[in-house]
């Protein structure tokens, strides 16, 4: 399972693929304009450092336009992915694009039907974004393992992402049911390396090395 950091913030970004670890990002407009940076400068700032997909945000409507956006948008690094809204403008856009040999990464996807159109328009990715759709009490699980049941059984190739996870138990969740990707926030990324039983197993024989120390039993 491969794991995305959904943030356009670079700092976050260095500091999560210094960890060797980090395969992607995800950003969005919302998260851009946090950076106070320009759309194309951070971007390009952000690929520099992640050397895996980088997801870009087309915000046109139709067609066309989003394939002139999308265009315009993946010249700024080889590896930028277009985000392409999940309604019928979207999915042409993206059988277009495919053609094209740009890759997309179709979103704002809650339901297994969507996912599947999603597929057969040939995205690269396919977005389901958890945080909102568990605001309204949708069944997040389900809806995951439906998807993965759909891309194995018909044989698609796009790469299935949880994204906007908010917690570890989320993101566990979203490693038992197969999903091939999770997009998480810095401090859910960092989460997954901690458990309590870790830092006290590591105290512990921290105290017994200072004591073969102490008694010279340590060469």
């Amino acid at each position: 399972m491969k794991i995305f950091l959904d943030t356009a913030d670079l700092g976050a970004i260095k500091r999560a693929s210094d960890t060797g670890l980090l395969d992607g990002i995800t950003t969005n407009p919302s998260k851009i304009l946090e950076t106070g940076k320009s759309f194309s400068d951070q971007i390009r700032e952000i690929c520099k450092v992640v050397k895996g997909p980088v997801s870009a945000e087309a915000i046109a409507n139709k067609t066309d336009d989003i394939i002139a956006e999308a265009v315009k948008i993946a010249d700024i690094a080889s590896n930028v992915v277009i985000k392409v809204p999940m309604t019928t403008q979207g999915l042409k856009a993206s059988i277009e694009l495919f053609k094209r040999g740009i890759k997309t990464n179709v979103t704002m996807v809650f339901s297994p039907d969507q996912a599947l159109l999603a597929m057969k328009a040939n995205a690269t990715f396919v977005s389901i974004v958890l945080s909102r759709l568990d605001k309204i009490g949708g069944d997040v699980k389900a809806l995951i393992e439906d998807t993965m049941k759909i891309k194995y059984h018909f044989g698609f190739k796009s790469e299935i992402i949880a994204a906007s996870i908010k917690t570890r138990k989320d993101a566990i969740e979203c490693m038992r049911s197969g999903v091939d990707i999770i997009s998480v926030p810095e401090n859910t990324f960092f989460d997954l390396f901690r458990h309590p039983q870790t830092e006290q197993g590591l105290a512990e024989f921290d105290i017994s090395w200072k004591k073969l120390v102490e008694k010279g039993l340590h060469v």
